[in-house]
């Protein structure tokens, strides 16, 4: 598979700067593979389109406030630090920016005088191994700022506006921006219908900021990234799969941590550790019977994963409709639903 196949023209004007509000009243469009047919709804009419015993399944993981400005010591250059894995209370794998830094440099925290970080290791690609003067996390609320995607330009009024409302496990660097579109009002909704809810955590890390560059995409490597299925979730969505019932995953973080989670029949196992699957065309889903997702970046491992569940032309006909119908792309865009 070549990475041409998955790149598309888009219209910078649909690119999303804001977030909608309310938050589900996004716009939706429902793919169906069966038919072929492509519906236009909105978000907050999700109800018509889910039925009782289906089990939505959230990644509950929270962004961290891990954006930090710095300057490089000694020379005052402008510098920033974007937190992506703790390796250990004072060690990250970090995005450091900044004309000149190599192993070895020091840059100094703004925001807290005693606060530095020197650069430890070259981890290859943009990333480095940092270690701060003093334990970084009790800071980040004070210091750190929300890390959007460099595709959004305004200001974020409200950094909770990109974070799910279930956001529970910190350790993100994006938002995983498919459940944005979910209000507490919504899920209650849908929970008096009959459909249930389950959570597993994956934090999204450096593939969310490093685009695939192999032109065979077979050949890009996924970095690792901590998912977890608990227990109790393992046990609803076993259940459901055994009773014919529809796992439905909000967002491709959750379609990724539920098919690694696979014991080769559609059960899952409770897991917690790192996640390397990278999903394309031809993957089996052997545990995703539907999902919700956003409208993807051209070449990114995310629209590949939604292509291997759609199929390519099936994705191709949605999103240049999409783009005909003015809908809004990426993270503060507009919904998909795929049945």
């Amino acid at each position: 598979m070549n990475l041409s196949d998955f790149d598309y023209a888009l219209p910078p004007e649909l690119i999303a700067q804001t977030p909608i509000e309310p938050r589900d009243a996004s716009r939706l469009m429902v793919v169906n593979r069966a038919t072929v047919e492509i519906t236009h709804s909105r978000f907050n009419q999700l109800v018509q389109f889910l039925r009782s015993g289906d089990v939505l399944i959230f990644n509950d993981t929270r962004v961290i406030p891990a954006r930090l400005a710095a300057r490089k010591s000694g020379t005052g250059g402008q510098a920033e630090v974007l937190l992506l894995k703790r390796r250990a209370p004072l060690t990250w794998e970090a995005l450091v920016g900044g004309k000149g830094l190599h192993v070895g440099s020091v840059v100094d925290i703004e925001g807290n005088a005693d606060l530095h970080a020197v650069v430890m290791e070259d981890l290859g690609g943009p990333r480095w191994l940092v270690q701060f003067s003093k334990p970084i996390t009790p800071l980040l609320d004070e210091i750190g700022q929300t890390p959007l995607p460099p595709y959004i330009h305004e200001v974020l009024a409200n950094r909770e506006r990109y974070q799910t409302v279930y956001a529970h496990v910190p350790g993100s660097a994006a938002a995983p921006t498919a459940g944005l579109h979910f209000t507490l009002e919504l899920i209650t909704q849908l929970q008096t219908l009959g459909v249930q809810v389950g959570y597993v955590t994956l934090h999204v890390g450096l593939d969310t900021f490093a685009p695939v560059s192999e032109d065979n995409v077979e050949e890009h490597a996924m970095h690792g990234e901590w998912r977890e299925v608990s227990e109790e979730t393992a046990t609803l969505v076993n259940l459901a799969k055994r009773e014919g019932r529809r796992i439905i995953a909000v967002g491709t973080t959750s379609v990724r941590t539920l098919e690694s989670a696979d014991q080769g029949d559609g059960q899952v196992a409770p897991h917690s550790d790192i996640t390397h699957l990278f999903i394309l065309p031809g993957h089996r889903f052997r545990v995703v019977d539907a999902m919700i997702t956003n409208f993807h970046l051209p070449k990114s491992t995310l629209l590949m994963l939604v292509s291997a569940f759609a199929g390519r032309d099936m994705i191709h006909s949605a999103y240049e409709t999409a783009k005909r119908e003015g809908y809004r792309f990426y993270s503060f865009g507009d919904a998909m639903l795929i049945l």
